[in-house]
């Protein structure tokens, strides 16, 4: 009798150690492959301990309930399958006990625990304190902040989209890596480079077996795309990348940051180039500032050498000068509609929503102070189509800056500018905002059907029935300064006189050519070329040769002299 009892001793330890042996490999897989953090702060780790409780009481469960196959059902509950029948026998009358269904209850209390968490660390419970993430907003002067803009070269026009066409041309040029290689095109960063703003993205792997081919020399390069003159090129580097998102194993980005930090919170990992020319991953490191979940903002950090895997904190104060985004786009203006939304508290917000605003639907991205600047507008809970001012957030250090400029919201003055040109049918990008003349003024691309650059457009920010649209950053600038003048905005011209001169010509010639759906004409006085917008000026078509024009005009870089103001003399 006692060898009968030693013999189910050693036949339940068995079956725990079972149990223990498929928790742990479940485990460690699941480790390996979502890489989660361990942090009490991190549903990631909720999750996990969860799962290992939940997996491990259910195989206890399984294992003393004595699983057996059978060809034919002959005791308990029979159940039928594409495999045959089979039985589940309980053997009840053993006496076995299992630990199986209270380490199921623990997972669920670990559940309960964590959903809990995630409800005290709402807005509802802690309203002021999610107000406050942002730190000080402080009410700044824009013309006072902004240098007049006379060329457009601190402004990231370009979007993603663009980008991608324009980046995978410097790709597609290259033979001998388009077939091994492909550009993130998920990955485009916008960043200061040189004090010029710049998108670039690393050429990734194709596929698993492209990187077991290419493993052992990585990656060569990377695609660098110039948002204000719309050209891209390929950068190769003298040492290739080793650590990619698109590697496998231990060169895996995300896999090789996990298991040097494993409690840190990882939010998105962005490549960016130092001044020396060195690929880098910069990942923010987040952190929860409002009870157990609630509040995620930015504690530090890491960046990830592309070439070598060297890794290295910063805490957010000691972030370097170099580096240009930290702060995701989507967290800062998360940030901003915190403090926008519920100063006042949370029922305000809900019920009252006196003195609520939250930014628009999208951003775009600014340059100056050697820093990359996120901007959007800012409009009332209540909004009417227009906006109360916008912002200015830090993609470095998250600071906020507000303007309080009304005007018309940045989705309406991209269908005004889209109105302009409805015969071509090109779309506008989402706007920044620069200082022409002391004014406050809207900037955006228009795009063809094919996501490429076609015209510039300006708009003033309050005063937005001032819409000019035009072929080049020059011209468009110049005839946007004419327009401020037509209006009674500036004082005489509004091109400047480097800029621009005023003459009468004679016309020995005169030619008319279609652009991208828009006609002009090109005047021929000696050996000067005018440009003539004949949509603008309708009376050109009166224009014969050996007549004289009085003109107004801005030369453009490649010596054609752009028609600001013009009038025929006969």
């Amino acid at each position: 009798m006692s060898k009968k009892k030693d013999e189910k001793k050693g036949s339940r330890a068995k079956r725990h150690m079972i149990a223990i042996v498929l928790t742990l490999i479940a485990f460690v897989v699941y480790d390996y492959v979502m890489l989660p953090a361990y942090n009490i702060q991190s549903t990631e780790t909720w999750f996990t301990v969860c799962a290992v409780l939940f997996v491990f009481g259910l195989l206890e469960l399984i294992l003393n309930a004595g699983l057996k196959l059978e060809a034919a059902a002959s005791q308990g509950s029979e159940m039928r399958g594409a495999v045959g029948s089979f039985t589940i026998v309980t053997d009840s009358q053993s006496g076995k006990k299992s630990l199986g269904k209270y380490f199921i209850y623990a997972a669920a209390a670990v559940a309960v625990v964590g959903v809990v968490g995630s409800f005290f660390s709402s807005e509802m419970f802690h309203a002021k304190r999610y107000a406050s993430i942002a730190g000080d907003i402080e009410t700044r002067n824009f013309i006072e902040d902004t240098p007049p803009s006379e060329t457009i070269s601190d402004i990231a026009l370009m979007d993603t989209d663009s980008a991608r066409i324009i980046g995978a041309r410097a790709l597609g040029s290259l033979n001998e890596l388009v077939s091994q290689f492909e550009i993130n095109e998920s990955l485009y960063t916008q960043i200061n480079l040189g004090g010029k703003p710049m998108k670039v993205t690393p050429l990734e792997y194709a596929d698993f077996f492209r990187w077991w081919a290419n493993q052992g020399t990585g990656i060569p390069g990377y695609i660098a795309v110039d948002p204000v003159a719309n050209t891209s090129k390929y950068v190769e580097l003298q040492q290739p990348m080793q650590y990619a998102e698109s590697a496998y194993f231990s060169k895996d980005l995300r896999r090789h940051l996990r298991f040097r930090y494993r409690t840190a919170m990882f939010g998105k990992s962005y490549f960016e180039i130092s001044e020396d020319g060195t690929p880098y991953y910069v990942t923010a490191v987040l952190k929860k500032d409002v009870f157990l979940f609630g509040g995620t903002t930015v504690k530090g950090a890491v960046i990830l050498n592309a070439i070598t895997g060297d890794t290295e904190y910063y805490d957010v104060d000691d972030i370097p000068n170099w580096v240009d985004i930290v702060y995701d786009g989507d967290l800062l203006t998360q940030l901003y509609d915190w403090y926008g939304e519920l100063s006042g508290g949370f029922f305000n917000s809900v019920f009252a929503k006196k003195d609520c605003k939250h930014v628009t639907a999208d951003f775009g991205y600014k340059m100056f102070d050697d820093d990359v600047w996120v901007f959007t507008g800012v409009t009332s809970v209540a909004s009417d189509q227009s906006n109360i001012g916008f912002v200015l957030m830090n993609s470095r250090t998250g600071e906020i800056r507000y303007y309080g400029i009304p005007g018309a919201e940045e989705y309406s003055v991209m269908r005004s500018a889209e109105g302009e040109v409805q015969n071509l049918g090109y779309t506008a990008s989402f706007p920044s905002v620069i200082n022409v003349e002391g004014q406050p003024t809207y900037i955006m691309t228009l795009k063809d059907k094919g996501s490429l650059v076609k015209q510039y457009a300006l708009i003033h920010v309050e005063r937005y029935n001032i819409v000019v649209t035009a072929t080049t950053q020059r011209e468009v600038m110049a005839k946007y300064k004419n327009a401020l003048a037509e209006n009674g905005i500036l004082e005489g011209s509004g091109v400047p006189a480097e800029d621009s001169t005023m003459e009468t010509v004679t016309v020995d010639d005169i030619k008319y050519l279609v652009q991208d759906g828009n006609s002009y004409a090109y005047l021929i006085s000696g050996k000067k070329i005018f440009k003539v917008d004949c949509a603008e000026f309708e009376t050109i078509v009166l224009v014969q040769p050996g007549d004289r024009v009085k003109l107004s005009a801005a030369e453009e870089d490649n010596g054609i002299q752009v028609v600001i103001d013009f009038t025929p003399m006969g």
